[in-house]
């Protein structure tokens, strides 16, 4: 048996059957309410909360994924403006959940934030669906249609944040078999959330430009209906998390602690610093972790130095003294660089339901039989390259990896991350190259001033674009939901799925910035890059942009990732040990 006095939050008493080689860590004061090794949680909730996910992208591929077409051809709006609109949106609906974890994570919990925000969700959709129906006077179905909008994206601000940490939860770290299967649990919810996804556009897209708006937007009410009902019916399979406050008082605790203590010094071997002694008010040690303290941002370690006032003192000031594992939480803060080395990636995500959708409505996207495939539908492909790949990925490439580098997951999650954001910068010369032929092609048959007359091109040359975005999608996506997830602290795991969708907000936002620059610097010259006649755009020039930025990107992505030091807890050694 490992000793106690090595590790002093695990005892004789923590410990279930000594002489089992297959030893099960037991803590009584648990985040959950039941036993580890109950009957709830595991892959048996994992998979039903999936099944939500599923239903879930449905209704938000199906919404959003076609938005550029009907703001262009219904409502009239230029492809930059609607561009743009789609683009804010989109940035408003990845941001919100930021808002959303800080009330899952501190005050609802994420069961009760999770079935709130649907309520909202199927509410905008209902309200959406009616937007585009007769039954709203046409004067104000412009206002209706976007206030319903963006209660889709409050909806969205609840719900994204907390279902796949709430998925995660039903898997507890402490136990290895269940740890190595928490990791392949983001590869299977990252592949059911395509196969949602790419459903949503199959069957939502086609409907929508085929038969009518409304029934296109009811479908995805409905499928976010059936997504909420699917998760009441779970509701007594699920390991759920009791809320402890804001976590950010914590952080706040830890500034204000190490700026009471400037002026005093850190041992080098950090021998009296302060641990937590109570384990049910210690953060990540209420699960019977500890952080041992790193060598980055020691001034914060200044927040855990016991000096006599506090020796002096019955009872603990939280705003002068905190412990290692709490100031090494704040110290995640490290993770900052990380995010802005990522977000040249979001950027160049964007792209998919913008620019690409109209590069593909200007091409013969005749298949079999006079059938037209919708453009926005072109987004599939992505989905249908994920699908298999992330199978490959969990099944073949990582054990093949893992024998090589020694490493669970293969390789590291910030080497997932950058594998990604090349692909994507990639995707974007290969699109570049296209659009150059497209616009060629179109001189060449004397339609450079017809922008409404289908480029005698067909729209497969797009294929290798989105299948290669899709290979970016299984390495940065799901690796960085997992990195966020992984290194934030326990009771801010909602907000760590939330800044991992922060990253897809800003760069939103970012593209949206990026289209008015070009648009006013090119304009400037009389030849305007993103015009709405694309035959006459340069979008070629626009796409090469995005490969610079990504690349650039990447390149400080590689230089952040090498000083990088990933969070270690003492059950991670121990679970090593044993």
């Amino acid at each position: 048996m490992v000793s106690s006095t090595r590790y002093p939050l695990l005892t004789d008493s923590n410990v279930d059957d000594q002489d089992d080689p297959s030893i099960r860590l037991k803590i009584s004061n648990d985040q959950y309410e039941q036993p580890v090794q109950g009957r709830k949680g595991g892959w048996k909730s994992a998979i039903h909360i999936i099944g939500v996910e599923v239903a879930e992208r449905f209704a938000f591929a199906g919404t959003s994924g076609n938005l550029i077409t009907y703001l262009t051809d219904v409502l009239g709006q230029s492809t930059a403006r609607a561009a743009q609109n789609v683009n804010v949106w989109s940035g408003v609906a990845t941001l919100l959940p930021l808002l959303g974890a800080i009330i899952a994570d501190s005050y609802l919990g994420r069961f009760k934030t999770i079935i709130i925000s649907s309520f909202i969700y199927v509410m905008g959709l209902v309200m959406l669906t009616l937007s585009v129906s007769t039954l709203i006077p046409l004067k104000f179905q412009y206002w209706v249609f976007f206030v319903s909008l963006y209660f889709v994206a409050i909806g969205e601000g609840g719900h994204k944040p907390c279902v796949q940490t709430f998925g995660a939860e039903q898997f507890d770290e402490r136990i290895p078999e269940e740890k190595k299967e928490k990791s392949s649990f983001f590869n299977w919810w990252y592949f059911g959330l395509c196969s949602g996804t790419m459903v949503g556009m199959l069957v939502v897209f086609y409907i929508q430009e085929n038969v009518g708006w409304m029934i296109g937007f009811g479908l995805p009410a409905l499928a976010m209906a059936v997504a909420l009902v699917m998760f009441l019916i779970g509701s007594g399979f699920y390991r759920s998390h009791v809320p402890k406050g804001s976590p950010l008082v914590r952080i706040l605790q830890v500034f204000v602690a190490a700026y009471h203590k400037r002026h005093l010094c850190v041992s080098k071997d950090g021998v009296l610093l302060y641990e937590e002694e109570n384990r049910d008010d210690a953060g990540l040690a209420s699960k019977g972790w500890i952080l041992p303290p790193t060598n980055q941002l020691k001034c914060l370690d200044k927040a855990a130095i016991k000096d006599k006032m506090d020796t002096a003192s019955h009872m603990k000031n939280d705003w002068r003294l905190c412990s290692v594992t709490q100031v090494e939480e704040v110290k995640l803060l490290r993770l900052v660089p990380i995010w802005l080395s990522c977000l040249s990636f979001a950027i160049v995500q964007a792209q998919g339901g913008t620019f690409f959708t109209k590069q593909g409505s200007s091409m013969d996207r005749t298949l079999v039989h006079d059938f037209r495939i919708p453009s926005a539908s072109l987004q599939v492909i992505t989905g249908l390259t994920i699908i298999p790949a992330v199978v490959i990925y969990d099944r073949i490439l990582v054990p093949i990896a893992r024998n090589w580098t020694g490493t669970q997951s293969g390789i590291t999650m910030l080497q997932r991350i950058g594998i990604g954001i090349f692909f994507a910068a990639l995707s974007m010369g290969v699109a570049a190259l296209v659009e150059a032929r497209r616009v060629q092609v179109a001189m060449q048959y004397g339609l450079i001033d017809q922008p409404n007359i289908t480029v005698p091109m067909s729209v497969c040359w797009l294929l290798p674009q989105y299948v290669i975005a899709g290979f970016a999608d299984v390495f940065t996506i799901v690796g960085l939901q997992e990195f966020f997830y992984d290194q934030m602290p326990d009771e801010m795991k909602s907000i760590g799925a939330a800044v991992y969708l922060s990253i897809m907000g800003v760069g939103s936002f970012l593209s949206s910035l990026i289209i008015s620059v070009v648009k006013f610097t090119s304009s400037k010259n009389g030849d305007e890059w993103l015009r709405d006649n694309l035959n006459r755009a340069h979008l070629d020039n626009y796409y090469w942009l995005l490969v610079g930025l990504c690349t650039l990107g990447l390149g400080v992505h590689i230089a952040v990732s090498r000083c990088y030091s990933y969070k270690k807890t003492v059950v991670d050694s121990l679970t090593n040990q044993l």
